[in-house]
């Protein structure tokens, strides 16, 4: 009898205790959403610069609106609007990142991270599109060239990932001690590696005889400089954790970290900061000294 009575307390005590630790794990708390998964320093930097970025963005909407009505450009208009897009997902991703190590939130992050990316790849893609159209790219003619090309090569893309995440199952956005997959790492090597070449390409352009037929604006340049070293330094960290080297998964994660943080400022700073301003002669002033310091009046004076 004492015997049954022990066995039966032993059954409810084990049980109490699962009981327990499945109401901590359904119900985690606020501290391990911020620490837990890729860190404090890594959480906290990302959702800061999103949310900062976003409030900017607000705080000058207004202005930008007006600035808009009156210009009457359909690349501006077009870019500014997906620039809000992209911004907005780029924060809901910042502040989901602790779904990527939770059980049963494979799948929406997935698909968050698949439109996100998609997002941000689309405002690149399109910009080097602009940049490569030359000086004389305006108008909605230009539009929609950038927009087509753009949206093929991004569509090509998405499908692409999406096969390998939800047709194979390979994880490509979840990259918490994950680097023995070598088909992901060898997808990830090649997307970086055409990435690198089209910003190392236009980047010689800039230093060749061929750069009139670049829009004439250092802005340009720096970002591409920018992006350029970028991709490269993701695309040897890709190399790195694909060949098991622990030390390039943490490298990677601090490319993601910094092109999740810093790009969209970048790309507002390079293309869209100058058209807000109000001033229309002390743009065009702003032109002209950055055409002149980039040595394309060097050819008048000889």
């Amino acid at each position: 009898m004492r015997i049954l009575e022990e066995t039966i307390s032993q059954s409810i005590l084990s049980q109490g205790s699962n009981l327990t630790l499945a109401g901590e794990a359904s119900a985690p708390s606020f501290s391990n959403w911020l620490f837990d998964c890729h860190g404090l320093l890594h959480n906290v930097t990302l959702i800061l610069a999103s949310l900062l970025f976003v409030l900017y963005l607000g705080f000058q909407a207004r202005q930008s609106f007006q600035k808009l009505s009156h210009g009457r450009s359909y690349i501006m208009i077009a870019y500014y609007g997906c620039l809000w897009l992209v911004t907005v997902l780029n924060l809901a991703w910042s502040c989901a990142q602790a779904w990527e190590c939770t059980a049963g939130k494979e799948m929406a992050w997935n698909l968050l991270s698949l439109f996100t990316t998609s997002g941000m790849l689309f405002l690149e893609v399109s910009l080097v599109a602009f940049l490569l159209q030359g000086n004389y790219a305006s108008g909605l003619e230009a539009l929609t060239k950038t927009f087509v090309v753009s949206g093929l090569v991004v569509g090509l893309d998405i499908l692409l990932k999406a096969i390998y995440v939800f047709g194979f199952g390979i994880p490509l956005f979840i990259d918490s001690n994950d680097y023995t997959r070598h088909v992901k790492w060898d997808l990830w090597v090649v997307h970086r590696l055409l990435l690198t070449a089209v910003y190392g390409f236009i980047f010689v352009m800039y230093h060749s005889r061929w750069r009139e037929r670049l829009p004439a604006r250092p802005a340009f340049y720096k970002y591409v400089t920018v992006m350029f070293l970028l991709n490269a330094i993701s695309l040897f960290a890709c190399a790195l954790t694909g060949n098991g080297a622990g030390f390039g998964l943490w490298l990677y994660g601090a490319t993601i970290v910094c092109y999740h943080a810093l790009y969209l400022p970048l790309l507002y700073i390079t293309f869209l900061a100058d058209f807000f301003q109000e001033d229309g002669l002390h743009l065009e002033n702003v032109y002209y000294s950055e055409m002149r310091d980039a040595g394309f009046f060097d050819a008048d004076w000889e």
